[in-house]
């Protein structure tokens, strides 16, 4: 006999406060700069920055059955032509170095957490939650690189995508066990950030596969 999901119909508000913009502006900056480092019109900017920055969330809500966020938010598409017009407006040193990916980690572990979170409050078995969580974290930087040509994400030698489903593991296990909301979004989000800050800083990687193969395969994360 199936157990019911935690009701989180009260909780699910506060999703799309400051920690949801929040993570939201961090991508679309991805975007925006990586349009800038390519030297695109302020037209490509702006895209990139509102693909990256919605990308994740609308492939969630798509697959849970809920209304796309951002068509209905009048704060997401602002501010995701807000941080495509900094990028434009701002010297290109300043995001330059790991400020940014330190930033993005951020980003990622938020709402990998908001997705799987969003995702059980919708009725989604917690397994299955949490992968939408990482799929949340990780879709708009996936996006971003396909459009650019450029490598993609999920190739990083880095752990990313693995600091992604800590994350959402941990967000859907604590919510799945009753704990309190506030600690489980907290330690999650802590875990996830932590992961991914030790694999920018001392380039940790999972081992790829090693089976047979004709050249080498680096380590993905």
């Amino acid at each position: 006999m199936p157990i019911a999901p935690p009701d989180l119909a009260p909780t699910l508000p506060a999703l799309l406060g400051v920690l949801d913009l929040g993570a939201i502006a961090v991508f679309a900056l991805s975007g925006a700069v990586l349009g800038a480092r390519l030297r695109q019109t302020f037209v490509t900017l702006a895209f990139f920055a509102l693909v990256t920055g919605v990308g994740g969330g609308s492939v969630r809500d798509l697959l849970i059955g809920a209304p796309v966020f951002w068509i209905r938010d009048p704060w997401v598409a602002p501010v995701c032509l807000g941080t495509a017009l900094l990028a434009w407006f701002t010297p290109h040193r300043w995001w330059e170095g790991r400020l940014l990916e330190w930033a993005d980690a951020a980003g990622l572990a938020g709402y990998s957490v908001l997705g799987a979170i969003k995702a059980m409050g919708f009725g989604v078995a917690p397994v299955t939650a949490a992968l939408i969580g990482v799929i949340t974290g990780c879709v708009g930087g996936v996006i971003r690189d396909v459009l650019a040509g450029q490598p993609s994400i999920l190739m990083r030698p880095e752990l990313y995508v693995t600091a992604a489903a800590l994350s959402a593991a941990l967000a859907v296990t604590g919510t799945w066990l009753g704990l309190p909301m506030a600690f489980v979004w907290a330690v999650a989000g802590l875990a996830g950030f932590g992961l991914r800050g030790a694999a920018i800083h001392w380039s940790l990687a999972i081992p790829a596969y090693g089976g047979k193969r004709d050249g080498p395969v680096p380590p993905q994360g």
